[in-house]
């Protein structure tokens, strides 16, 4: 352990950023006054919700604010060098030699042409005296370290050839090319599921006892956050709430606000929800897959995404599917709802097999952003299906866009705003609007929270329900994250490689798990306590 007398690795002094919005001279303030220090070796996380001003703190320790219209006051200390007074010598020996930063999407930091090796090795060179040869063999080096098998073959790989975890240790192995003191990561699992996010974060524990690596982790999951670090600062509308050792903070929280958002986070041991209604077993299932299969690739490269996979769902029920990264839970979402035809068995809708886009279904997607148009209205989007549906009276159109706005909590008077004037949790809603819209009797919902924070992820889900008990409707819901499926869920489907290998009422599947699969999956769930010896206990139950 590092000495407590030792200078700080990271101190942040009374730090304020401010940035221009439109062209009027206003501004937003992103970041309000914070202070806080780093030793070296030791490990501070960053919580708080979207737009709490973590991620600004985490750019501003690496001066990546600096020519972009922003003002910063306060001061910032980074392994001795003063950011904000740094010339660029200054800040290239800084970025990626003293402090180096693993991002949340691997694939926009990865350039997509070049090998994942050369990058690296480029990075090496730009901090060392050193050949092709030799940054070549550095990159390698570092590679095989962060756990990519067969490094030497892998590092002439481009980065569409790696999986979700892989491209993610990638970018570690980058940052650690140059042998940093500071590791700055920002939501560096949030879109990998359950084993991958287990993994990266025993690696980056590893990496700190190996190399006292100072870490700053920007997370919105506290239970990452509780496994991963020594200290905890909560952040909220760019200040600092509470701030203290990660056990206490979680244990004895001082502050309502730290007490919410730790209410929000969704718990293997947890309240079930409150169960559905008994689905009448007369009635035809809404939904049922019958052998389903879907495969990709011809010949010795055909790969089956689903395989075999039967269901039923009626109405008022919800079906939670979980699994890996891989495991098929997409294909089969997108063939229940007709967006994609199986390659072999049958969906039928009411009863009645389908074809293509069934009338009755809906889905919501992971990402918002990318499945609203961003040059059009979010009314008019909201629109689409009602006028695909043959709706031409415009007046009728605009009364049930303005009727679906409120009733997933918007105002209505926000018809003609575009979706880059709106939060992610707000478009997530907007998703939902949109969905409503031919009034489905199924919507398939593919990781609908997965990149929202836990108090708009305890919103999101919490809507779903209340329009399902309303309306009548059968939910799919795909996730990665088994607390939150486990939270909205009456039954769930448990795949991997295709195949769904446990199914039931979810006290049964997460309370007595049959499959030595799913007890893996629910042993690699981060855990409240810190430390994670929940999760450790669960691990030795599982036998993994």
């Amino acid at each position: 352990m590092t000495s407590v007398d030792a200078a700080p690795l990271v101190e942040v002094a009374d730090l304020t950023v401010d940035f221009p919005v439109g062209g009027s001279g206003a501004t937003l303030r992103a970041v309000d006054g914070l202070s806080f220090t780093l030793a070296p070796g030791r490990a501070l996380g960053i919580v708080g919700e979207s737009g709490s001003g973590k991620s600004t703190v985490a750019a501003a320790l690496l001066g990546l604010h600096q020519d972009t219209g922003a003002r910063l006051s306060g001061t910032v200390t980074v392994a001795g060098t003063d950011v904000a007074a740094a010339g660029p010598a200054a800040l290239r020996r800084l970025r990626g030699g003293l402090a180096a930063m693993v991002f949340q999407d691997p694939l926009s930091s990865l350039d997509p042409y070049y090998a994942v090796g050369d990058q690296i090795a480029e990075v090496y060179r730009v901090h060392h005296d050193a050949g092709r040869r030799a940054a070549r063999a550095r990159a390698v080096e570092v590679l095989d370290r962060v756990g990519i098998p067969d490094a030497a073959r892998r590092a002439r790989a481009r980065p569409h050839e790696f999986s979700g975890g892989m491209r993610q240790r990638a970018l570690i192995a980058m940052a650690l090319a140059c042998e940093p003191r500071l590791l700055i990561a920002d939501e560096p699992t949030t879109a990998l599921d359950v084993t991958v996010q287990a993994q990266i974060l025993d690696l980056l524990r590893d990496l700190r006892e190996e190399r006292g690596l100072g870490l700053l982790l920007v997370t919105h999951d506290v239970g990452v956050a509780a496994e991963s670090v020594d200290d905890l600062l909560v952040m909220r509308d760019g200040a600092a709430v509470e701030r203290g050792p990660v056990g206490r903070v979680l244990a004895a929280p001082a502050q309502p606000y730290t007490r919410a958002l730790l209410a929000a986070v969704p718990r293997l041991d947890g309240p079930l929800p409150a169960a559905a209604a008994a689905p009448d077993p007369t009635v035809a299932p809404v939904v049922e897959a019958v052998g389903l299969r879907k495969t990709f690739g011809r010949g010795k490269n055909a790969v089956a995404a689903v395989a075999e996979v039967s269901l039923a769902l009626r109405p008022g029920e919800t079906l939670g599917i979980v699994g890996e990264s891989g495991s098929g839970k997409s294909t089969l979402g997108r063939m229940l709802v007709g967006l994609l035809e199986p390659g072999a068995g049958e969906v039928r809708h009411e009863g009645r097999p389908s074809r293509g886009i069934a009338r009755g279904a809906q889905m919501v997607f992971q990402d918002p952003g990318s499945s609203l148009n961003p040059r059009r209205s979010v009314g008019e989007s909201i629109a689409d299906p009602l006028r695909a549906a043959g709706e031409r009276d415009e007046r009728v159109v605009r009364d049930r866009v303005r009727e679906l706005l409120a009733r997933v909590g918007l105002d209505p008077e926000h018809y003609d705003r575009y979706p880059h004037e709106f939060s992610g949790g707000q478009r997530q809603r907007i998703g939902i609007a949109r969905a409503l819209a031919p009034r489905p009797r199924l919507i398939v919902c593919d990781e609908p929270v997965s990149a929202l924070d836990v108090t708009t992820q305890a919103q999101v889900t919490a809507l779903l329900r209340e329009l399902q008990q309303e309306l009548g409707l059968a939910l799919v819901f795909i996730a990665h994250d088994l607390a939150v499926v486990r939270q909205v869920s009456d039954r769930v489907a448990v795949m991997r490689q295709g195949r769904i290998v446990e199914e039931g009422p979810v006290g049964q599947v997460y309370g007595s798990p049959a499959h030595a699969y799913t007890r893996q999956l629910l042993a690699a769930v981060p855990s409240l306590e810190a430390g994670g010896p929940e999760r450790a206990a669960r691990k030795e139950a599982a036998g993994v």
